[in-house]
């Protein structure tokens, strides 16, 4: 009886984090902000209630160590959910984490893999940035640059020293020393700019970039060797347009260039993220709406947008409602929303939960870190609820039904451990099967109530 009662629990469980379309397409989006400009406020609601699943840091965010720090945990706080937090730490001219702010001065990609081209200095100063980035809350790198420096004059590329070489397996040897040592500090890297940015006349951040008769198929070299090699964080799609690929829309937009070259024809199995998508290669070119919806379309995974800001208001919400009517209008169909959440979360549970159970991905192991019980259950009317918790951290208890749906919080802050008491009032609900639900950072846990009038 006993075991049989727990499996209903654990199905009850299941049922309840079968996230709604909302919170999925929130998983999806990752956007900066500026504090100066009112919208931090906006940015902790996003990620408390529309479950914002990541935040980019510019320069502008970053003023020294002890700061970075304390603005990681704050962000950390808001969420239940592990939250990414990215930056770009390429080294050189593309360094986030600098001597202005604290750190100190890096090599650029160019000095490590050209005119160094030694494992040993691109390990140690790899070593060295991902060490900033771990104490500094940071876990995820937008870098390293795959891009194959085959125009040292390249605007975006080879002018600013950002690529490791000319030769395409050069380039990978030193992305393959670069991300062992991300990873070895538990940070998630981003390989850039897919399909290759070092052949471009233009920058893309400023206007539409063609690389149709630059661009050559030894650029995918890198790409084809960390796939084969067992890559599988994320891919950064450029704002690059191709014809030979896609005679409309760039690589970021395009159902090609993401489905069938990155994914079937090279092999990739990890998360895909855009480029910034006010960049002006597409702003200039396509409507916000058309650019949101195509990328989704095409098989990018995260959104990623330098504000949270858009006409006045909250950029998260507005893409959110975007998304969400276009799934019930038929333009984007919810399968594609599952299989980008579910990349994300495969990410997030590798990565950031440290091994912790992790319900986010259907995890169905139940952790011992709280204790749940109510007198009189079954119960009509009311029901007293005791929740035990055993370690100090923040915490939310909610009250669920069946189908899923939050009808009411309990509890939502940072707790000390002891155990905490609440009263139950379900006058205004039908008889049935109901949940507590006891969730953190790194777990969930579930108690059926049982309403009968």
């Amino acid at each position: 009886m006993r075991n049989f009662l727990l499996l209903i629990i654990l199905l009850f469980t299941n049922t309840i984090f079968s996230q709604t379309l909302e919170s999925k397409i929130g998983q999806m989006i990752m956007v900066g902000f500026v504090e100066d400009f009112g919208f931090k406020d906006t940015l902790i609601y996003d990620i408390s209630n529309r479950n914002l699943g990541g935040v980019i840091l510019f320069g502008y965010n970053l003023e020294n160590p002890a700061q970075i720090t304390s603005l990681t945990t704050e962000l950390k706080s808001y969420s239940t959910k592990p939250l990414f937090i990215s930056t770009d730490q390429e080294g050189g001219i593309v360094a986030r984490l600098k001597e202005s702010n604290g750190f100190a001065g890096t090599y650029s990609a160019y000095q490590l893999g050209t005119v160094f081209n030694s494992e040993d200095s691109t390990r140690a100063q790899a070593k060295m940035m991902a060490g900033w980035l771990q104490q500094s809350g940071i876990n995820i790198n937008l870098a390293p640059v795959v891009d194959v420096n085959v125009d040292p004059t390249s605007p975006a590329i080879g002018n600013l020293n950002r690529s490791f070489s000319s030769d395409p397996t050069t380039v990978y040897q030193h992305a393959t020393y670069f991300i062992d040592e991300f990873h070895k500090k538990n940070i998630i890297c981003a390989l850039k700019h897919f399909p290759g940015h070092g052949s471009a006349q233009t920058d893309s951040h400023l206007g539409f970039t063609d690389i149709t008769q630059t661009w050559a198929d030894s650029e995918l070299i890198p790409y084809s060797k960390l796939f084969a090699d067992g890559y599988d964080d994320f891919v950064m799609t450029g704002h690059l347009y191709n014809a030979m690929w896609d005679t409309v829309y760039p690589t970021s937009l395009s159902d090609y260039a993401i489905k069938t070259m990155l994914r079937d024809s090279l092999g990739f199995n990890g998360a895909v993220i855009s480029d910034e998508m006010f960049m002006q290669a597409i702003s200039n070119n396509f409507g916000f709406d058309e650019a949101v919806i195509k990328a989704v379309n095409a098989g990018t995974d995260i959104l990623l947008f330098r504000t949270n800001e858009y006409n006045g208001l909250s950029l998260v919400d507005y893409i959110i409602k975007l998304i969400s009517q276009s799934v019930t209008a038929g333009t984007i169909t919810e399968s594609t929303i599952d299989e980008a959440y579910n990349r994300i979360i495969t990410l997030k549970n590798k990565w950031l939960t440290s091994g912790a159970e992790e319900t986010l991905a259907g995890n169905n192991s139940i952790p011992d870190n709280f204790e749940i019980s109510n007198y009189p259950n079954p119960f009509n009317a009311t029901t007293n609820v005791r929740v035990s918790i055993s370690a100090a951290g923040k915490h939310k208890i909610s009250l669920y039904n069946t189908l899923g749906e939050q009808i009411s919080v309990l509890g939502n802050k940072d707790f000390q451990k002891g155990t905490y008491s609440y009263t139950i009032d379900a006058a205004g609900l039908s008889s049935g099967v109901y949940l507590i639900v006891v969730e953190n950072y790194n777990s969930v846990y579930s108690h059926k109530i049982v309403l009968m009038k």
